[in-house]
């Protein structure tokens, strides 16, 4: 497992404190919680067990919660950890390990290591080391945690339903991050990741948005804000319902293969975009993924149907299939916000509410207050104490 860690080189660590300085910066309701932790010490004598996208705004969370008196042991997730972000946080102490190098062989090698350390609290993303403490049978040592995802929840809900004996804060269910987060901050990462790897003009192209859930709306809203034609593939009939409402194209995949230019999965579902849709698609088709696993474009079937390869920039594969035609396929069908080159994730401020609902979370898990065993949404009373630091944050009325 060669690439499981970094060495955090003098020039390294530099980088990562610079740009954890500047998004430290403008986190002002995190700043506020780091005061509070730093009096309070609620997770003092705990060990918190990690898995997140380990990015410059995600660093700020775990200085947080290192000031709040936490251990922390944690790892980043496949392809989007970035180095100097890695190196910085060993520099101050914070046990986080993992590189951008990592196979997804050695980040299994991480989750494990995150497990072998007996963690007693779980920050997790996509259920993964949830799902480890279950198969490991630890689950009896574990107080409780939060879950970051809609994969995780549904996971929770799922394979591990019945499972898992310890409360898991889903913060997927807060409406504060389906509105904040989810809508506005992967609409518009999204699209400035479009722009930024393709380098593609918006206007005029056609897209189809794959999933009309919160992450679906947003990227399809501000697609169309910049000239995009978008069309929406949804399964629910509801949200189907909506997205006609709102003035797009609503169609089966299979109508809209040969329409679009570019797909973007937005479901945290395995296989919405199979290889049949792929071999109907139009010449130079651009296929992306925005959910958290790498599952929602059957990547295996359109291996299949492959007959050559051709890497553009690192971040670009051009694939060439055997009906004659050849589709772009965006890190590797990677959450390719976090995992394209020179990442930036989501804004700012609305990880400075993801992660506020984070830090509040885990300290309402450590207070106990009657929470259930199992998937769980953030408590109400947390919801509104962010919304109204938030609106005092912009300046807004509340």
């Amino acid at each position: 497992m060669g690439h499981s860690s970094v060495t955090p080189d003098a020039g390294l660590v530099e980088r990562g404190r610079g740009r954890v300085a500047w998004i430290r910066s403008r986190m002002a309701m995190l700043a506020t919680m780091r005061e509070e932790f730093r009096r309070t010490r609620p997770f003092a004598g705990r060990r918190i067990g990690m898995s997140l996208h380990i990015e410059p705004k995600t660093a700020v969370l775990l200085e947080v919660l290192a000031e709040g008196g936490a251990e922390i042991v944690g790892t980043g997730n496949h392809g989007s950890t970035q180095d100097d972000v890695v190196a910085f946080l060993q520099s101050q102490g914070i046990g986080v390990f993992g590189s951008r190098a990592d196979t997804l062989a050695d980040h299994h090698a991480n989750l494990a290591r995150v497990l072998d350390a007996k963690p007693d609290m779980l920050l997790d993303n996509g259920a993964d080391l949830a799902a480890g403490i279950v198969e490991r049978g630890l689950a009896a040592s574990i107080l409780g945690g939060t879950e970051e995802t809609t994969s995780g929840g549904d996971r929770l809900r799922g394979a591990l339903a019945g499972k898992v004996p310890f409360p898991s804060i889903v913060i997927n269910d807060s409406p504060l991050k389906a509105i904040g987060e989810n809508k506005h901050a992967v609409g518009q990462s999204v699209v400035e990741s479009f722009m930024r790897i393709t380098n593609l003009m918006i206007p005029g192209r056609r897209f189809c948005v794959i999933g009309y859930g919160w992450c679906g709306r947003g990227i399809a809203q501000y697609l169309r804000a910049l000239g995009g034609r978008v069309a929406i593939v949804e399964v629910d009939e509801i949200k189907a319902l909506e997205a006609a409402l709102d003035g797009y194209r609503v169609a089966p995949l299979g109508d809209l293969a040969p329409w679009a230019q570019v797909f973007i999965t937005a479901t945290g579902r395995a296989g919405v975009l199979p290889a049949e849709a792929i071999a109907a698609m139009a010449e130079g088709a651009v296929l992306a993924n925005s959910g958290h696993f790498p599952w929602e474009i059957d990547t295996e079937g359109l291996q299949a149907m492959t007959v050559g390869v051709s890497e553009l920039d690192g971040t670009l594969r051009r694939v060439d299939l055997a009906n004659g035609r050849h589709v772009i396929l965006v890190a590797e069908g990677r959450m390719f916000n976090l995992a394209g080159s020179e990442p930036k994730g989501n804004s700012i401020e609305s990880m400075d509410i993801g992660f506020m609902l984070q830090a509040l979370s885990l300290e309402r898990v450590v207070k106990g207050n009657g929470l259930a065993a199992g998937a769980q949404p953030v408590p109400d009373d947390i919801n509104r104490r962010i919304a109204r630091l938030m609106m005092a944050t912009m300046g807004a009325a509340a």
